[in-house]
C-alpha cells in the first residue's frame, strides 16, 4: 500500500517537472520568436501594403461581430444600469455608468476576447496550414524571410486593428445604451450626454482604455502568430494550435486586464 502511494507521489512530481520544463521551454521559444518578429518590423513597415491587406482580413472582417456585440452589450448595460440606478433616484447618471463601463473595461476586454476567437484563430489556422503544406520552408529555400513576408505583416495588422475595434465596440455600446436609456426608459437626453461628458476623462479613462486595447492586441496577435508557426504540421496539430490560441489569448487578456487595472486605476 505504501509503495503504491509513494509511486503515485513520485509520478505526480515527475508530471509537474515535465510540465514545468515544457512550459518554460515553450515560453522561451515564444520570446525568441517575438524578438525575430520585432527585428523584422522595419522591413515590414517598408512594405506596408502587405500589412494593409492583412488589416482587411484581420480587422475589417471582424467588424461585424464587434459592432453587433458592442450594440447588445451597451443595451444590456443601459437596461441593467437603469434598474439599479432608479432605486437610488440617480437614473440620470446612466450615461456615466455605460460610458465608464465600456471605455475602462468592457470595450477593451470583450473586443479582445472576440478578436482572439475570430481573428486569432484564423491567423493560427492560416499560418499552420502554410507550415503543413511547406510554404514557409519553400520561402526560406528561395531566400525569402517568412518573418518579413508572412508573419510580420499579420502581427502588425492585428496590433493596429485591435485598438480600432475596441474603440468601435465602445462607441457602438454607448449608442446602444443611449437607445435603451433614452428611447425606451425615458432618461433625459441632455442629462445622459452632459453627465457622461463631465465624468469621463480623456487621460484617466479613454487613454487608459486605449492602452489596454494596445496591450491586448499585442498579446493576442503574438500568441496567434506563434501558435501557427510552432504548430505540428498535421491536421490534428493545427486544430490543437487553434484551440491553444483561443484559450491562451483569453487567459492572457484577463490576466493582463487585472494587472493594468491595478496599475492604472489604483
Amino acid at each position: 500500500m505504501m509503495n503504491a502511494v509513494l509511486a503515485g507521489v513520485i509520478g505526480f512530481i515527475r508530471y509537474l517537472g515535465r510540465f514545468g520544463l515544457g512550459f518554460f521551454e515553450r515560453l522561451g521559444r515564444a520570446h525568441l520568436f517575438l524578438i525575430s518578429l520585432l527585428l523584422a518590423l522595419p522591413a515590414v513597415l517598408a512594405r506596408f501594403r502587405l500589412t494593409v491587406v492583412q488589416m482587411y482580413s484581420v480587422g475589417f472582417l471582424s467588424l461585424v461581430i464587434i459592432v453587433v456585440s458592442g450594440l447588445f452589450v451597451g443595451m444590456v448595460l443601459g437596461l441593467q444600469g437603469y434598474n439599479t440606478l432608479v432605486d437610488f433616484g440617480a437614473e440620470e447618471s446612466l450615461g456615466v455608468l455605460v460610458a465608464l463601463s465600456l471605455v475602462r473595461e468592457l470595450g477593451p476586454v470583450v473586443s479582445a476576447l472576440l478578436f482572439a476567437g475570430r481573428a486569432g484563430s484564423a491567423l493560427t489556422a492560416e499560418i499552420g496550414l502554410m507550415k503543413a503544406t511547406e510554404q514557409l520552408s519553400a520561402m526560406e529555400m528561395m531566400a525569402v524571410d517568412p518573418f518579413r513576408r508572412v508573419l510580420g505583416p499579420r502581427f502588425l495588422a492585428g496590433f493596429i486593428s485591435m485598438p480600432l475595434l475596441a474603440a468601435m465596440f465602445s462607441a457602438v455600446g454607448i449608442i446602444g445604451g443611449y437607445f435603451v436609456g433614452v428611447g425606451l426608459l425615458g432618461v433625459d437626453t441632455g442629462a445622459f450626454w452632459a453627465q457622461m461628458q463631465s465624468a469621463v476623462g480623456v487621460r484617466e479613462d479613454i487613454m487608459n482604455g486605449v492602452i489596454k486595447s494596445i496591450v491586448f492586441g499585442f498579446a493576442v496577435t503574438w500568441i496567434a502568430v506563434f501558435e501557427g508557426y510552432d504548430t505540428i504540421p498535421t491536421s490534428e496539430g493545427i486544430s490543437r494550435a487553434t484551440t491553444r490560441t483561443v484559450v491562451n489569448s483569453s487567459l492572457a487578456v484577463l490576466g493582463l486586464d487585472f494587472i493594468l487595472t491595478a496599475l492604472m486605476f489604483n
